[in-house]
């Protein structure tokens, strides 16, 4: 699936929109990696996350792994939809899949855009 061009990305595998509220979710590569996700605990609303830092874990039949936030803020909104249905990780990733919207607080830290993610995930 190839990447939205409107998004940044990190090298963890998640996707960022622009805007002082940005979306995050996971990429197609991340869901499909990861395999059936089963569980996804997010952090709640008005939550103060740090970029790079575990601010929730996505649990799939395969494994468990941490959410990093990609920009330091507050969660100002959780997807409930996934949250009760965690498969929308692996339908729609880019879309119904989003995670988090963040309130940034701080300039972007090394985010990548749609081509240097594509080099990441083309080996």
């Amino acid at each position: 699936m190839p990447v939205p061009p409107e998004l940044h990305y990190t090298k963890d595998h998640e996707w960022i929109t622009d805007g002082p509220v940005a979306t995050v979710g996971i990429t197609a590569y991340a869901a499909e990696a990861l395999g059936d996700v089963v569980f996804v605990q997010l952090p709640e609303a008005g939550a103060v996350v740090s970029a790079g830092e575990a601010c929730g874990e996505i649990e799939s039949t395969k494994s468990v792994s941490d959410l990093l936030a990609p920009v330091s803020g507050t969660v100002t909104e959780v997807n409930q939809a996934v949250a009760e249905d965690p498969a929308l990780l692996n339908s729609d990733p880019f879309g119904a899949g989003w995670l988090i919207r963040i309130n940034r607080a701080a300039p972007d830290g090394e985010l990548l855009t749609p081509d240097e993610y594509d080099e990441l995930t083309a080996g």
